[in-house]
């Protein structure tokens, strides 16, 4: 069963909330900006601005994708990485909690 946006909105919004450091927000924007990416693809990207571990920034992918549901998940065989999607019905309201119009 899928979630209903409004719960999606409400988990995001304290998601972000619960953001000390920035890094929940860089993220999400960094997310947003690459729309498809890997692990290693967003750790690269964060670890210029951040200083994480790759577990870091993997544990987070998880939790968005588990947890936030604004996530898909494609993988081409056994052994290539996932491909995580930012699902283009949340991407609004990612946007809108992002950017505090909510």
């Amino acid at each position: 069963m899928k979630p209903h946006r409004s719960e999606i909105l409400g988990r995001l919004a304290k998601f972000v909330n619960m953001d000390s450091d920035g890094l929940r927000r860089y993220m999400l924007q960094s997310i947003m900006d690459a729309h498809e990416f890997t692990v290693n693809s967003l750790y690269d990207t964060v670890s210029q601005r951040y200083q994480v571990s790759r577990k870091v920034v993997a544990s987070m992918i998880g939790y968005i994708c588990s947890s936030l549901g604004i996530l898909h998940v494609n993988r081409e065989s056994y052994k290539s990485p996932k491909i995580y999607v930012l699902r283009e019905e949340y991407a609004d309201i990612a946007r809108s909690v992002l950017y505090g119009k909510i």
